[in-house]
């Protein structure tokens, strides 16, 4: 069955992750996601409050943009958080868009390189294996980790390009899509592999729903109102594992939003 979730955007403040967590363990929702865009909260830091603020729904980040971050720290962030909440999160690795990357003074030559080394090594550490390695960007000697959750955590990684998600489909365990993909682009992918296909697509309900989505743009693919249902529906036929709809970032009813979108998980 495909799981439902929906996106905690960088829009909103972090302090407003108390707002909807009640909201979140009652309604039956599956998974919550998170984005760490540049320059906003922190990945990492705000999945863990999440996770102390419920008891019950998965959360999730992606894509967490790994020229920013020592893999091998990457590693230790993943494990440690899986101890502590087992079972409940997910870490999704991209290469990151690249104006940010410059911005941040870490932009990689050539990106497709850096993703595949890193999820080679980033799977490699998770699964409790001392790694050497000498590579283009990522190097590492005789790197292990210490404590090493009970269940290997998945390897989950995205990107936009068909060559980063050719890397994807080839070294992660799960595949994320943007909402520009639509179900098209789930269905593409869901041709070339069997693993887990996590989409994105943006949603909105109530008044004046249509022109908030028109307002953040058509690049990206999603729907208003009476639609959002068929829309589910598409993807769940297009072959997506999880959908998470995402909202415009200036949503009015952050809680309603989610309440609305428990109410059309798939049975």
């Amino acid at each position: 069955m495909t799981q439902l979730g929906v996106v905690f955007r960088p829009q909103f403040a972090p302090e407003r992750m108390r707002e909807i967590a009640p909201v979140l363990d009652d309604s039956g929702l599956d998974e919550v996601w998170l984005w760490e865009d540049c320059f906003s909260a922190s990945g990492f830091a705000s999945s863990v409050a999440l996770l102390g603020f419920t008891e019950r729904v998965r959360v999730g980040v992606g894509l967490l943009p790994i020229p920013l971050r020592n893999v091998a720290l990457s590693a230790m962030e993943v494990a440690t958080v899986e101890r502590l909440f087992p079972g409940r999160a997910t870490f999704a690795f991209g290469h990151g868009l690249q104006e940010w990357m410059g911005q941040a003074g870490v932009r990689a030559e050539s990106p497709v390189t850096l993703l595949r080394e890193y999820l080679v090594a980033l799977r490699r550490l998770l699964a409790g294996e001392r790694v050497t390695l000498r590579g283009r960007y990522v190097n590492l000697d005789d790197v292990g980790l210490d404590w090493l959750p009970a269940n290997t955590p998945q390897v989950v990684a995205g990107a936009f390009g068909p060559k980063s998600l050719a890397v994807c489909v080839e070294e992660a365990d799960a595949i994320i899509l943007a909402a520009h993909a639509g179900p098209h682009g789930v269905r593409e992918i869901r041709g070339t592999t069997d693993k887990p296909i996590v989409a994105y697509a943006r949603a909105a309900f109530g008044a004046g729903a249509q022109e908030r989505l028109d307002a953040e743009g058509p690049e990206e693919y999603g729907v208003a109102g009476d639609a959002v249902p068929d829309m589910i529906q598409e993807y769940i036929d297009a072959g997506a594992t999880t959908l998470v709809l995402q909202p415009t970032p200036d949503e009015p009813d952050l809680v309603g939003f989610v309440r609305k979108v428990a109410e059309l998980k798939p049975t």
